[in-house]
């Protein structure tokens, strides 16, 4: 292993990166780009890496950290989790250690007196210790095998989660030009993929690009009405019992949906930057460590989790990017099992975005920027298309011509219709109001002379007797807010001002001249989250981890869950850190009966094996041995089919 000294880099082989994988982590085979990416590093390439969630990134600076000589340095801006991140490597018999700000000087010294030893494989570190001239000091004075830049999308200025400490990163290639550098990230568009760079100063480096599909997860929106009514019947509906992430955009929003959930008999606590920092740890621990447990968060939270188990992902305001949208929903199903990302969007998502990038700090082409990635997002929630297609073509993929088959658009296709007469009416009562009465409102005002309601305001203001007042009673309030959802969404009206009031935009002639159709969506009649269940199929009720399981396997599955929940708990340390619930599959399917035989089930490297093989084993000995005999790969019953091989799971620190 690295800190060794032992190895030269020209001795360093592919077989030996192998049979690290193997004898660590506990799988046969590298997957996707890993191999080569661990080739060019461990060789003394730089190399950016861009792979989806779950994708095992981080396997490809782990094992170059273990088979060249000296300590990897991994910078990541997760202070809260590197505690967790260091227990799950070293459950896997790495060494591995952390120098954050959450440590007393006694502990700092004893990590730092390991570096200078040669007796930690990874050490990680926050990007502002690199700008402490001690840190620099520190690593300057032991032997580094290789920098890790982990969430490299954080040096972006334009991307979703900017930390200005990433901009001072270049000076690793200036003060060590001779240890290669891997920038990894789970999303990014072309131009923050080449920012990133850019501003790494990274010019030789080769770039790796992995797929950005993620095939297990179900990609759902729908129309907002009550929201967090619809969550819970969405939550009851498909995902009783399940750890998710819902997100909203304020504090405020977060507590009530939160406690709403929780007096609903839903598991749920809330996590924002208001609570105070110990509540806030304390409520992540809780997420990281019990099963089923919901978390209600701003998008504060999220980055950097290592729970493999998380089934769904929930929105209920809209994300201000489709970067941001992918790498929080990238969140579930990272062990690959079936998952959703469930989105409640509506009309007042659209104007309070568009009034956020207004009324923002930044210089007009910050705003512009900001604008384009609302439009983009817009157009990803408008589409009538697939979703994932529209997903992956965001990020410079090649989409499926013929869909998904696991989106809402695919499953159920939306109709849609010619809206240009409804546009037409719409754009004429803003031109009424603007240009005879010199007024601007804002859509419920405007929506309520078209459906010739006469309310306070309006009799207040005399718009009964505009010529528009009641033409437009063929549609209904809810569908006349789609209407003027989507003419947002096209550019065709904009909104203006603190309180969101509509205008034309210069798009808007071309329509109200007729010389433009206006194509929409057809609002549902019902709420999508009262879907019937033909809308999730081929997707389980509750928990996703046993769907593939046969029913006389449950017991032992649940057996060895709870056994794996008892050494967490004495270790004080994540379950998935014990097994993931894909390892556990995985052993009950091929029920070994001794030691040597769990040793050849994907996920038990040697130091898993050590240590827990007689626990597993022995939880196995007390239950009912398999129909098939012991050690069967087909699984207990003659003849069984375990179905497809799963794709091995490697741990994964990232999000």
């Amino acid at each position: 292993m690295g800190g060794t000294g032992g190895v030269t880099e020209m001795a360093v082989t592919d077989s030996e990166a192998l049979a690290t994988l193997r004898r660590v982590f506990g799988y046969e085979t590298f997957r996707g780009e890993q191999e080569a990416v661990i080739e060019h590093v461990v060789t003394g390439g730089d190399a950016v890496v861009l792979m989806p969630t779950g994708g095992g990134k981080s396997l490809c600076y782990q094992i170059p950290a273990l088979v060249r000589p000296g300590t990897g340095i991994v910078v990541s801006p997760l202070i809260a989790l590197m505690q967790d991140q260091v227990d799950a490597l070293r459950a896997l018999g790495v060494r591995a250690g952390f120098i954050n700000s959450t440590q007393d000087f006694d502990e700092r010294r004893v990590v730092e007196a390991e570096f200078l030893a040669g007796e930690l494989d990874l050490l990680y570190l926050a990007p502002e210790r690199l700008r402490v001239d001690a840190t620099l000091d520190l690593l300057s004075r032991g032997k580094i095998s290789v920098f890790a830049i982990d969430e490299a999308h954080c040096v972006s200025q334009w991307g979703h989660d900017f930390r200005p400490d990433y901009l001072t990163l270049s000076l690793l290639g200036e003060r060590w030009p001779d240890v290669p550098r891997i920038a990894l990230t789970a999303t990014a568009t072309h131009a923050t993929h080449q920012e990133i760079t850019q501003r790494l100063n990274m010019p030789q480096a080769r770039h790796f690009v992995a797929s950005f599909d993620r095939p297990n997860i179900q990609y759902r929106i729908v129309p907002k009405a009550d929201p967090k009514k619809q969550l819970l019947a969405f939550l009851r509906a498909e995902h009783a019992g399940d750890a998710g992430i819902v997100y909203c955009l304020s504090r405020n929003s977060v507590e009530k949906t939160a406690e709403f959930l929780s007096a609903n008999g839903i598991q749920a606590v809330p996590y924002h930057a208001g609570l105070d920092a110990g509540t806030r740890a304390a409520h992540q621990s809780r997420f990281l460590r019990e099963d089923g447990l919901v978390v209600v968060a701003t998008i504060a939270f999220g980055m950097g989790i290592d729970k493999p188990d998380v089934r769904f992902v929930a929105h209920l305001d809209l994300p201000k990017s489709v970067e941001g949208y992918y790498q929080e929903t990238g969140r579930a199903g990272r062990d690959g099992l079936p998952s959703t990302a469930w989105m409640a969007y509506g009309l007042n998502d659209v104007i309070q975005q568009r009034k956020l990038i207004q009324s923002g700090e930044g210089d007009e082409a910050f705003r512009r920027r900001a604008a384009a990635h609302l439009d983009s997002m817009l157009a990803l929630c408008e589409t009538a298309a697939c979703r994932r297609g529209q997903l992956l073509a965001y990020f410079g993929q090649d989409p499926q011509e013929s869909g998904c088959g696991n989106c809402d658009t695919c499953l159920t296709p939306p109709e849609t219709w010619d809206g240009t007469v409804a546009a037409q009416k719409v754009l004429s009562t803003v031109v009424r109001l603007q240009r005879e009465r010199g007024q601007k409102f804002g859509a419920v005002q405007i929506i309520d002379i078209l459906l010739g309601k006469r309310t306070g305001k309006v009799i207040q203001f005399d718009h009964d007797q505009l010529s528009v007042f009641g033409i437009g009673t063929e549609l209904s309030e809810g569908e006349w807010r789609g209407v003027v959802r989507q003419l947002l969404a096209q550019g065709l009206l904009a909104v203006e001002g603190e309180y969101g009031t509509l205008v034309l935009t210069d798009a808007s002639g071309a329509v109200l001249r007729a010389e433009r159709e206006v194509p929409l969506r057809k609002e549902p009649k019902r709420p999508a989250a009262s879907r019937s269940s033909s809308s999730a199929s081929g997707r389980s009720k509750g928990k996703a981890a046993v769907a593939e399981l046969p029913e006389h396997l449950l017991p032992a599955f649940e057996a060895l869950r709870a056994w794996r929940a008892e050494q967490a708990r004495e270790q004080g340390v994540p379950a998935y850190v014990i097994f993931h619930d894909a390892t556990l599959r995985e052993i009950v399917t091929a029920w070994p009966s001794s030691v040597d035989r769990l040793g050849t089930v994907g996920g038990v490297g040697e130091k898993k094996l050590a240590t827990y093989g007689e626990g597993v084993i022995g939880v196995l000995e007390s239950l009912a041995a398999p129909a098939g005999g012991a050690d069967d790969h087909f699984g207990p019953g003659a003849g069984a089919d375990p179905g497809p091989e799963p794709e091995p799971e490697p741990d994964d620190d990232w999000i």
